[in-house]
């Protein structure tokens, strides 16, 4: 069988290893960025994130523009949809289409770590300016979070109460 040769047409292929891909620190969270959306067209963005014992979420938040998509890889994290709470352990998926409600914590004493689906990527944006304004001395407020949100057509959701 003769070797297939790389061909202008074919699409580049991107690998991204255990300890590739870029990192992004949010105080208890640490992100690895897998897929910016530079290879997808920017249609997918994925990280992984790992959340600390007791690492709050931002604030609940509907998103207009992208499906959002979380499975937990190890540990636990809790999903907050409008007023009704799910605790997610390692292999649950959680799928957040547009307009939904819901922010996540992690309420254990251990680390939680799940990989994020944006469809399509514009979300990705979103942590590297939070990391920007927490690099320039800003504190991440939950209303400084929620300004760095809007960028990005997701607003605070209402009060299900």
């Amino acid at each position: 069988m003769a070797d297939e040769q790389k061909t202008a047409e074919d699409p580049a292929v991107s690998v991204v290893g255990p300890g590739d891909g870029e990192t992004i620190v949010l105080g208890t969270t640490r992100l690895r960025v897998l897929e910016d959306g530079s290879n997808t067209g920017h249609r997918l963005g994925i990280a992984e994130s790992v959340l600390a014992p007791h690492t709050p979420g931002p604030p609940q938040h509907r998103h207009a523009q992208h499906d959002e998509g979380f499975y937990v890889i190890s540990g636990a994290v809790r999903f907050t949809v409008g007023d009704k709470d799910y605790d997610a352990t390692a292999g649950t998926l959680v799928m957040v289409p547009p307009g939904a409600p819901h922010t996540f914590a992690n309420v254990t004493d251990e680390p939680a770590v799940m990989l994020s689906t944006f469809t399509p990527d514009l979300y990705v944006q979103y942590f590297r300016d939070l990391q920007d304004m927490i690099a320039s001395g800003q504190p991440m407020t939950p209303q400084a979070n929620i300004r760095v949100m809007s960028r990005y057509a997701t607003v605070p959701a209402t009060d299900p109460a």
